[in-house]
């Protein structure tokens, strides 16, 4: 079977590695003149899947309110005449209820713990190298308030037999010695022995290149413009050079997504939440981090990719803007600075901002759509790196006819109907 595969970021590529590994000649159309060169470019590099939580949970709006006052805040929100915008905040106000955090919760855990299952798989049956670190997960707590508030996570990681380790200070700075020397209040850590980190960008294109051995086509500089569909099918895709055809269709394009599924009645509520990062060559790797630090307060990742020290976060509500702040760039260096005073050359680190495709519940949408030969695989905000081998194999599975590994019957873009 013919599958074209909408977007070459990690989620369009894994996709394409894991069909092609089914059997199906497989074709991957993408804008850039290359894969991963937007929000699989620069991301936090955790592949994190004990943390992944919905952002919507109660008390959420309330702490959005502190969030915005703050002089680095983590949460950025600039309205823009937007409907689907405006939608989307409320969809995710109706998510931030206990029951449905658990819900949802328990959905993203399932999905990630898989992925890094099949990560590793992948790994040992490869040897692809992409930066990558097995040293765990540290979620900062800068305040008792914080680490007492980790408790409903605490109760879902011990239902689905996640390791974890609840730390104080001394416990921190034991698991990433660079933190004796920062001047940051320390108030504990969970700390997650299992995650991983590594270059979200070298593993795309790595895997791109295996993929392409196995005889998967990339268009690259190729725009999409519109699915072409009769009959209740897709029978071709619209681009500026012309019209593709396949016998199967997997829409992976991130936060643009429902630009073509909507105008095929398929209404998926996935939306842009932008992400800032800078990358900075290390200059002292006796204080640098060992892994990863999740920094609570400011909603910030530290990570060390070989080298470097890359440090991503924040959540700002724009639209589609693309713009570079001076002062998100501010914040993601005072974060690191503050925590690692000493190990990273911030001054001259590079800059980016991608746009996550976020869901409101925050569990990415992945199956059949309601046209017989259109499937998607998208809306993992956050969280696209942590899930995207996983969600390749599921989609694989499920183009090919197999049951999938794991549940996936409450994931798929039925929910929305």
């Amino acid at each position: 079977m013919k599958v074209i595969i909408l977007g070459g970021g990690v989620i369009g590529v894994t996709s394409a590695y894991y069909l092609a590994k089914a059997g199906h000649e497989v074709e991957v159309i993408e804008r850039q003149q290359g894969v991963a060169l937007e929000t699989s470019f620069a991301n936090a590099g955790e592949v994190s899947p004990g943390y992944a939580s919905p952002w919507a949970g109660p008390g959420i709006p309330q702490k959005a309110i502190k969030w915005l006052m703050m002089r680095h805040p983590p949460l950025i929100v600039k309205p823009v005449p937007d409907y689907y915008m405006a939608r989307w905040i409320l969809q995710m106000l109706t998510n931030c209820t206990a029951g449905r955090y658990a819900l949802n919760k328990a959905r993203m855990v399932r999905i990630a713990e898989y992925s890094r299952d099949v990560l590793k798989d992948l790994r040992a049956d490869t040897g692809i190298a992409y930066d990558e670190r097995m040293q765990g997960t540290l979620q900062l707590f800068r305040t008792q308030k914080q680490l007492d508030g980790a408790a409903k996570d605490i109760k879902v990681l011990a239902e689905y037999g996640v390791p974890y380790e609840v730390l104080d200070r001394a416990g921190c700075i034991a698991a990433e010695p660079g933190l004796g020397q920062s001047t940051a209040p320390i108030a504990g850590g969970l700390r997650l022995p299992g995650d991983e980190t590594g270059d979200c960008h070298i593993f795309t294109n790595r895997l791109a290149e295996m993929a392409a051995a196995l005889g998967v086509v990339f268009r690259y500089g190729v725009t999409i413009k519109a699915l072409q569909s009769e009959g209740g099918k897709v029978t071709g895709v619209e681009t500026d050079t012309g019209v593709v055809r396949g016998d199967a269709y997997v829409l992976a394009m991130g936060s643009f997504t429902p630009h073509l599924s909507r105008k095929l009645g398929i209404d998926l509520p996935i939306y842009p939440v932008k992400g800032y990062s800078i990358t900075a060559k290390i200059t002292d790797a006796n204080v640098a981090p060992v892994s990863t630090i999740l920094d609570e307060t400011y909603k910030i990742a530290v990570t060390r990719l070989g080298d470097r020290i890359r440090v991503g976060g924040m959540a700002e509500l724009s639209g589609y803007s693309a713009n570079l702040p001076p002062e998100r760039r501010a914040t993601l260096a005072h974060c690191v600075n503050e925590l690692f005073p000493g190990a990273g050359d911030t001054e001259t680190a590079s800059y980016w901002t991608g746009l996550r495709p976020m869901t409101p519940d925050g569990t990415p949408v992945i199956g059949a759509s309601k046209l017989s030969n259109l499937f998607i695989n998208s809306g993992h905000g956050t969280l696209g790196w942590t899930m995207a081998c996983g969600s390749a194999r599921v989609i694989a599975d499920i183009v090919s006819g197999r049951p999938a590994e794991i549940d996936v019957s409450d994931i798929g873009p039925s929910r929305y109907d």
